[in-house]
């Protein structure tokens, strides 16, 4: 059994090891910049698309409030020429009018709220895309310091141990003639 876990680890280790030198930290990093990007700007669209929304129910509110104030003028004009009739249909119109003043409200309440939450996730986005853009930066300046100082991972040339020995040779030929 013991032999099994740790051939199982061993399998585990190097399968770990082999994606960890797929993954590019940096290559990853620009990706996900370009996911928060992507995602900062619906959410910007999301918020013009509110703004707009907002502006055309103020605008809708703005209309139902000059009617109501209309017929505040007219009902009474219905009441002393006595048409009653006329007064029932005036009074229904102010009932609905002032039912729909009052979704319209409601609405235009849940979308400021909308509209609050929606500003403060696109400043934390702008935030963290800020973060990581720095992240890429700072990361790029260190692969390019690096491979400006190994480039190509270059190595020295293996040096035999008779070639050691025939230079030391000369250089102590070389000290005794001096």
């Amino acid at each position: 059994m013991a032999l099994i876990t740790r051939v199982s680890r061993l399998f585990k280790a190097d399968f770990h090891a082999i994606l960890d030198r797929i993954e590019e930290p940096d290559v990853l990093l620009r990706q996900a910049i370009r996911d928060m990007e992507d995602d900062l700007a619906r959410d910007r669209e999301r918020a013009g698309v509110h703004e707009q929304e907002s502006r055309r129910l103020a605008q809708k509110k703005a209309e139902i409030e000059s009617m109501l104030g209309d017929m505040k003028g007219e009902l009474p004009l219905c009441f002393s020429a006595k048409k009653y009739d006329l007064a029932r249909v005036l009074i229904k119109r102010k009932l609905e009018a002032e039912r729909l003043l009052h979704a319209l409200c409601a609405r235009i309440q849940a979308l400021d709220q909308a509209m609050g939450e929606l500003d403060q996730r696109i400043a934390t986005h702008a935030n963290q895309l800020d973060a990581s853009r720095q992240k890429a930066e700072v990361m790029a300046t260190e692969t390019q310091t690096t491979s400006a100082a190994n480039p190509g991972e270059f190595r020295l040339p293996e040096v035999s141990v008779e070639e050691v020995e025939i230079a030391f040779l000369r250089e102590q030929k070389q000290r005794s003639a001096s």
